[in-house]
């Protein structure tokens, strides 16, 4: 049992998961990889169902949550319920009477999606930090080249970026992996990367952006947990999270970011330049 205080709110939570979670053992990890990449569950399911999707056991689970300080996992639960409640009072609600009415009915499944990217923007609204957003914009306003990196459910992310900085006369370069040529050369001292990617995390962009720390270049990380590997890099993180309809994720909420990220730094430079 922890002596720490247990988070009040969905702040403190994150800080604290990311501090600890390095040095936790692989199952507690497991909890907080789980945890940190479907907050949007906590509030409505229990711990067997949390613990199964994390692949531990229901104690170790209890055991997580009393690390992060809390007296169990009704007291995490609580604190959840109690962060969403007026983000979605009836999500599980909704979702249930949908899929009882046939889910499997192209309809439905597009109002599930239609709900579910509604959650993750309103997520996204209450939960990016305005302070690394602006840092963002800065340090890629005032870069020489910028590097675009993401692949797999990234690469539209990326692709997006691209397309909108063309179209701003933004100096930029996608790394698309094509014909598996190496782009790393073309990454100079001063640049800046955008590095994309979610769980399970491309190695690919892993290691392009530690390669563009190594250089002592900023990376701007868009990634979806307290314990991206991104983070370990010292990457500037803008976090984002998608609800999920079943095991299919959407890309609302980080669409919606990028497309804010570009806009703004395509006015950021525009006044520089007046």
């Amino acid at each position: 049992m922890t002596d720490q205080t247990a988070p009040v709110s969905l702040e403190e939570f994150n800080h604290r998961l990311a501090e600890i979670s390095e040095a936790m053992p692989k199952r507690l990890r497991q909890c907080a990889e789980f945890v940190a990449q479907n907050t949007d569950r906590i509030a409505v399911s229990t711990v067997a169902e949390l613990s199964a999707g994390a692949g531990v056991q229901p104690s170790a689970f209890m055991r997580f949550c009393q690390l992060l300080g809390f007296s169990g996992f009704s007291e995490m639960q609580k604190m959840f319920r109690e962060t969403y409640a007026q983000k979605w009072p009836d999500y599980a609600t909704r979702l249930e009477n949908l899929r009882a009415s046939g889910a499997d009915s192209p309809s439905a499944l597009l109002a599930e999606f239609v709900e579910a990217g509604r959650l993750s923007l309103e997520n996204l609204a209450s939960s990016i930090d305005a302070g690394s957003l602006e840092e963002a914009v800065d340090v890629l306003a005032a870069a020489p080249m910028i590097h675009i990196v993401g692949f797999r459910r990234a690469f539209p992310v990326a692709s997006y970026l691209s397309y909108a900085f063309e179209k701003m006369d933004i100096p930029a370069v996608l790394h698309d992996g094509v014909g598996k040529l190496n782009p790393r050369h073309a990454i100079r001292k001063g640049d800046v990367m955008i590095a994309i990617t979610f769980a399970p995390y491309s190695q690919e962009t892993i290691d392009l952006a530690a390669y563009a720390r190594g250089l002592g270049n900023p990376v701007v990380a868009i990634t979806d947990t307290m314990t991206s590997p991104l983070r370990r890099i010292d990457a500037l993180t803008l976090a984002v999270s998608e609800v999920d309809v079943g095991a299919f994720r959407a890309l609302s909420a980080t669409l919606s970011l990028a497309i804010s990220l570009a806009v703004a730094i395509g006015a950021k430079r525009d006044q520089a330049a007046q």
